[in-house]
């Protein structure tokens, strides 16, 4: 629990409307390249407030300092009117702010409760005894608060991802904190469940509790901001209230320039049926799936979390053993059994977790883009090292890839340039089908245009794709057809003029 005798407890009652949190003139380097540059910063109480910006802006680089994980080279925090110097993580606890974090901070082993009081365990008798009970009770509580379903003695490694999700919010609501740093909430959340935090969210506000919300999901800064501050390459670029910001204005002032259209319209002429799934199937998960995908189609999988989308895409590349169902490659009958006969009949897959799927921890730019394709590379059974370095360089020259260099590890990358390496390792085994599974999640909206406007050009030179998008907007956007799943069941597939939003949620929703 935060304590309750710092000032800055006695500064939030009943003073809502003043700052509670100010950054002045803060600026931070690594290794000569500025992270950070003079930035300002102001919350007030009772105040949610959108910190928007392309990955590499400079936005974690603050919320690390803001929580004790960095220490700023220059410039002032004020927190309650006075200045602060963060000592470190529990300094920022005590003083009642906390951060949900993009990537996740779970102990798989632990249960739910263990997990949120780690590190805080009540004891009681004797010093070293666990108050097991005061623990799970609290927890169950919490939960309940939340409106979440979960079963406190569950261990993490069970959970989904927006289960996991779930719990770091609870987490963070459990220290008592005036101030919640919230980065990417609802990356891995359902539509169910990021109305029930957007419900936790207003609750809070209305105790005067404070969040800084980061996220690139334009449909939620309109829908849960107060304000909006933007940062452009580590500098400030101005704060403005969320009701007097557009889209067009937005994202002008977090790239620097307009993007005229956010989805480049369709030119593709639709070909030849590439790849056709008959009563695809596996118990527990989905159960009769079949459709057909066209070249120079975007068939989109839509669907609430849970629904099955991405266990077909892990079924057809392979990944997963199908129970029942055929998959047809250009009309003839192909059994997959692995990503390797998945990719060697023409079939690529972005996964949606690149940490967990797409990346090898600690491995290069070359070598991740080039883990697909290595066969094109041999001589004499031996790797060509400069064939292959070519072929790196080149993917990355056309797809845009800011990085220092090809030796560069892939998970020191903003999140867009990871996923752009990971699309660049599918390109270069030459799919003509590739299943995009969240190709956007956790990118900046430069990011995402430039992702948009491949998926274009790929479709342009035939190639298929299978689209699943948690954001109905991508879907709308980009999608010819909409196969909807709801309960590992498909329920509709929409096109034209038949697609829309009302449409889709209605069938996702099983009745």
């Amino acid at each position: 629990m935060a304590n309750p005798d710092l000032p800055f407890f006695h500064f939030m009652d009943n003073q809502t409307a003043r700052p509670v949190l100010v950054v002045r003139a803060l600026s931070k380097s690594f290794g000569g390249i500025k992270a950070l540059d003079k930035v300002e910063f102001t919350l007030n109480g009772g105040e949610v407030h959108a910190l928007m910006g392309e990955n590499g802006a400079g936005k974690s680089t603050l919320m690390k300092i803001l929580m004790g994980l960095e220490t700023a080279d220059s410039g002032e925090i004020m927190l309650a009117g006075k200045s602060w110097e963060n000592h470190g993580v529990r300094d920022a606890l005590d003083r009642g702010i906390s951060m949900i974090h993009q990537e996740l901070q779970v102990v798989p082993e632990l249960t739910v409760a263990e997990n949120i009081f780690l590190g805080r365990e009540s004891t009681r008798w004797l010093p070293g005894w666990l108050d097991d009970r005061s623990i799970y009770q609290t927890t169950k509580q919490l939960l309940t608060d939340l409106g979440v379903a979960l079963d406190a003695h569950t261990r993490m490694k069970y959970l989904s991802v927006a289960e996991m999700q779930m719990v770091e919010i609870a987490k963070a609501i459990s220290y008592d904190a005036r101030v919640i740093i919230m980065d990417e909430p609802t990356s891995a959340l359902s539509e169910k469940e990021v109305a029930a935090l957007f419900g936790i969210i207003k609750d809070l506000k209305a105790k005067g509790v404070s969040i800084i919300y980061i996220s690139h999901k334009m449909e939620e800064i309109a829908q849960i901001a107060d304000t909006v501050t933007v940062l452009r390459d580590g500098k400030y670029v101005g704060t403005k209230p969320a009701a007097e910001l557009d889209q067009s204005t937005l994202i002008t002032m977090m790239v620097g320039r307009t993007i005229d259209s956010l989805f480049p319209e369709a030119t593709a002429e639709k070909g030849e049926v590439v790849l056709s799934v008959k009563n695809l199937s596996i118990p527990g998960k989905f159960q009769d799936i079949s459709f057909d995908l066209r070249a120079g189609e975007v068939l989109g999988l839509a669907g609430l979390m849970g629904a099955g989308r991405t266990e077909v895409a892990r079924a057809i590349f392979g990944l997963d053993p199908l129970a029942e169902g055929e998959i047809f490659i250009k009309s003839e009958k192909t059994t997959i059994r692995s990503p390797e006969d998945a990719i060697r009949h023409g079939i690529g897959y972005v996964s949606e977790d690149r940490k967990a799927w797409g990346c090898v921890p600690g491995m290069s730019v070359l070598h991740t883009m080039t883990l697909s394709s290595l066969r094109d590379h041999l001589r004499g059974g031996f790797i060509d090292a400069g064939s292959e370095k070519a072929a790196a360089s080149r993917m990355a020259t056309d797809l845009h890839i800011k990085t220092a260099g090809l030796s560069q590890q892939v998970l020191q990358l903003s999140g867009g340039n990871q996923q752009k390496v990971l699309i660049g390792k599918t390109l270069l085994a030459e799919p003509e089908i590739i299943i995009f599974d969240e190709p956007t999640r956790g990118i900046d909206i430069g990011a995402k245009h430039e992702i948009y406007k491949l998926i274009r050009q790929l479709t342009a030179q035939g190639i298929a794709v299978l689209l699943i998008s948690s954001e109905l907007p991508e879907v709308l956007g980009l999608c010819d057809r909409v196969l909807v799943l709801a309960e590992g069941r498909q329920t509709a597939v929409l096109s034209g003029q038949t697609i829309s939003q009302e449409k889709i949620m209605n069938h996702a929703i099983q009745r």
